[in-house]
């Protein structure tokens, strides 16, 4: 779908449809107050828009959205969105009324949908913020996975206008920048919903690889004989069960000059995840196919800061493995030893992802990175739903830096503590640190505590605990069911911040 930003008005848009945010009265049994945009539709339609707000079908209550067929002007149909009351007003809203709207258009069979950008400049959100909020919800919410599908759905809509009284400039700006990072989320969107079977260790290696080429950064990928060769005992234990071969994948992105340290991003690849011989219940397994999401964060990331050619260097580490209970998997109570020389008593073979990220943390350490910055489902214990994820590290700048990321992006986290009395939770009595599953209600804290053993000394890390974020367990307005495609969005916001 294209995205444009044009200076026009809704009534004179030669397209299929035109739609219009509308704000919700603050003071109780009021009518909302239309836009100037709708008011000139209808002075054309004959007033049944008007005549729709005075008997109180619509009232402009945030996700409420009443289409209207009209004559007298280019468009057939017109479209008011709900807002919500103005003092709540925030930047979902807008992703919400654009992915409202874009897919009742759709629905509708049209091809043009055009939308009022100045109907959702207000408080905080200027015209450039407008414009990447309309542009992210249009296009993330449109997004639908129909790979295994014989009778697909071919409807699309394929041009989404936004349309102002004022210069455009910077509207486009911030609309071209929205475009981006949701197509760059819905790709990796689409590689998480595909199947294990399908999106094996190396088939999302080999994914990686096409699209690094297709958008202009590196991709190497480390083999199993190259993960032997570099000693990474970690990844290649959580391998061993697997008929399908663990691997790394290792990205690159130049877009500062070569003497500008590179921030690492490193994402948990466990492309199927049975629990190993710490088998899952049958009813969780079936969305372990979206244990990937970490290492797709990161490469959905890299793909958008090459298409929006920041000028920040970064690396990626993909660490990809499936978890498998075969006569030659790890089992509870095996010593592992990672590339750092560490040695790990495994307690749960379910808690293999912190034990690839030990061996992809240490790696990190050869590119002499500024920060590093980890993104796993972790764990299925974060106290924070389906809201934002957990965010923990050593480094109070860097986590500001992505909490902020996390708040501009709508992909928020929440910062928990790393306090010193944490560390007996990952105490071994046989080895440099233990690995089980879960500690008395400290899933997430316990998890991290492990990883922090494997930071190199003085280094800035951050990580982020995704556990809940994956897989959409409340559909919305712009994330559908299946994969989310969290922390492209995030991890963008922070490039960018670095530039």
């Amino acid at each position: 779908m294209n995205v444009s930003v044009m200076k026009s008005f809704l009534v004179d848009f030669a397209g299929d449809a035109v739609a219009c945010g509308v704000f919700e009265p603050a003071e109780k049994d009021t009518k909302p107050v239309m836009p100037t945009a709708v008011q000139r539709i209808d002075a054309k339609a004959g007033g049944i828009l008007a005549a729709s707000v005075a008997a109180g079908e619509f009232t402009g209550k945030r996700g409420q959205r009443a289409v209207y067929r009209v004559n007298g002007m280019p468009a057939r149909l017109a479209m008011l969105v709900g807002l919500g009351k103005e003092r709540e007003f925030n930047a979902d809203a807008v992703r919400e009324a654009a992915a409202r709207c874009a897919n009742a258009a759709r629905d509708l069979k049209c091809k043009t949908l055009a939308f009022c950008l100045d109907s959702v400049v207000s408080g905080a959100i200027d015209s450039a913020r407008a414009g990447k909020l309309l542009a992210e919800g249009a296009v993330l919410g449109l997004y639908r996975f129909q790979e295994y599908k014989s009778d697909k759905d071919t409807e699309e809509l394929e041009s989404f206008t936004l349309l102002t009284s004022n210069d455009p400039a910077m509207a486009s700006a911030g609309a071209a920048e929205g475009e981006i990072v949701a197509d760059s989320a819905n790709l990796v969107r689409t590689i998480n919903n595909t199947p294990g079977n399908v999106m094996t260790p190396l088939a999302v290696a080999d994914a990686a690889q096409r699209l690094a080429t297709k958008y202009g950064f590196s991709c190497r990928v480390l083999s199993q004989k190259e993960l032997e060769a570099e000693k990474m005992g970690a990844i290649l234990a959580v391998g061993l069960g697997s008929a399908n071969p663990p691997c790394m994948a290792v990205l690159e992105y130049r877009g500062a000059p070569g003497g500008k340290k590179p921030i690492a991003l490193i994402g948990k690849g466990i492309t199927f995840d049975t629990g190993g011989i710490s088998l899952k219940r049958r009813d969780d397994m079936d969305d372990m196919k979206f244990d990937k999401s970490g290492a797709l964060a990161v490469l959905g990331a890299f793909i958008a800061a090459a298409r929006l050619k920041l000028k920040v260097n970064s690396v990626g580490l993909l660490p990809l493995a499936e978890n498998m209970p075969g006569g030659r998997a790890f089992r509870p109570g095996d010593i592992i030893r990672t590339r750092s020389g560490k040695t790990v008593e495994n307690i749960s073979c379910d808690a293999e992802g912190r034990i690839i990220l030990a061996d992809a943390l240490d790696y990190a350490k050869t590119f002499g990175p500024s920060a590093i910055v980890d993104i796993a489902t972790l764990t299925g214990g974060s106290t924070l739903g389906f809201e934002a994820a957990s965010l923990m590290g050593n480094d109070d700048a860097l986590q500001k830096l992505v909490e902020s990321s996390g708040e501009e992006s709508g992909e928020r986290v929440w910062r928990l503590p790393m306090w010193k009395e944490f560390d007996a939770y990952v105490k071994s009595e046989i080895a440099d640190v233990r690995n089980l599953e879960s500690v008395r209600g400290a899933w997430s804290i316990s998890a991290a505590k492990f990883l922090e053993v494997f930071i190199p000394d003085g280094m800035p890390w951050a990580h982020l605990d995704m556990g809940s974020m994956d897989n959409n367990g409340k559909p919305g307005p712009y994330l559908g069911a299946g994969a989310t495609g969290y922390g492209v969005r995030l991890f963008a916001s922070l490039l960018k911040k670095l530039e």
